[in-house]
């Protein structure tokens, strides 16, 4: 059998097969730009995290290196997590385990230096403030004496303690200050600024007067205090000195003019200073110095002074 198609019925077929073919044109166009979006999305990704992989492997490297340099400088990475939380820095914190305790606590600027005492034989010593200024006690003895000085104590009257003109110079402002000025209308203390010059008891045997000899306590201006006896035996203000709690003492212990050896360590418990150190240990006519007799002065705190040698006032 044979089908004839009236013209407008094919008319009619013909579009419907043209609109077919637009239709299946477009889901082919929709396909093929759904394949290239879905393709481009996954080659960027992978772009993204081969990106990101590197980034992050730089920052892990950055990350050690930095640690390892905070290890060496001795940061630890608990306190610099610590300090990123409250601002503070670690490395201004950080102890160098080669620096003393002291100096690592200490005031910095603030902190004032030591003095330093030359002891120059028999009674005579010389200091050295952390101002630069130059004390010389009772000159008789030893070497040292050409720094000019700015001060000059004399405890007494007696030769091996007044021989002055061993020091070459003197600053312009220089004062001495003898067992007149400090006995006068009672036991002076004077204040120089640089240093405090408080006379006490002295004497208290038959060759040396308590009218006419004194010790000295001198405090420093880092509050340090030393206190020098002079030639004396024990007398009735070494009590007293216990509540001062004095850092350094020195007590004459000859044993011909002044007290002896036991007599002074008495006094040296009675006194009760932080360091106590025997001087004046012989007679005027010997050398200055008897080892025998220091090793003998057996105190707590004891420190055994040789001339020449420097003693730090800290």
């Amino acid at each position: 059998m044979r089908w004839t198609v009236s013209k407008p019925e094919y008319k009619k077929l013909m579009c419907k097969k043209s609109m077919r073919k637009k239709r299946c044109r477009l889901l082919l166009l929709l396909a093929f730009i759904f394949v290239c979006t879905a393709s481009c999305g996954r080659q960027g990704g992978e772009a993204a995290s081969a990106d990101n992989g590197e980034a992050v492997t730089n920052v892990a490297v950055v990350t050690d290196a930095e640690n390892n340099a905070e290890a060496d400088a001795g940061i630890d990475p608990d306190v610099k997590e610590k300090s990123a939380e409250d601002g503070s820095d670690p490395e201004s914190e950080a102890v160098d385990e080669n620096v003393p305790e002291e100096t690592q606590k200490g005031e910095g600027d603030n902190m004032v230096e030591a003095s330093k005492l030359l002891y120059q034989g028999h009674a005579s010593v010389r200091i050295t403030t952390p101002e630069g200024k130059t004390i010389f006690v009772d000159p008789f003895m030893g070497e040292g004496y050409d720094a000019p000085a700015d001060l000059i104590l004399i405890t007494h009257d007696h030769y091996d303690h007044t021989q002055t003109k061993l020091i070459k110079t003197k600053n312009a402002d220089c004062q001495t200050i003898t067992w007149k000025e400090a006995l006068k209308g009672g036991h002076q203390t004077f204040d120089l600024g640089y240093v405090r010059v408080e006379a006490v008891e002295a004497g208290y045997n038959r060759n040396h007067n308590v009218k006419k000899c004194v010790g000295y306590i001198l405090t420093f201006s880092n509050g340090v205090t030393l206190y020098l006896t002079g030639d004396t035996s024990t007398t009735p203000q070494m009590k007293e000195l216990a509540d001062r709690e004095l850092d350094y003492a020195f007590f004459c212990c000859d044993g011909v003019y002044n007290m002896d050896v036991q007599e002074a360590i008495e006094c040296a418990l009675s006194v009760g200073a932080k360091h106590s150190i025997p001087y004046h240990m012989v007679p005027a006519n010997k050398d200055g110095f008897d080892q025998s007799v220091a090793e003998s002065f057996d105190v707590p705190g004891r420190i055994i002074v040789k001339p020449g040698e420097e003693l730090i006032l800290e």
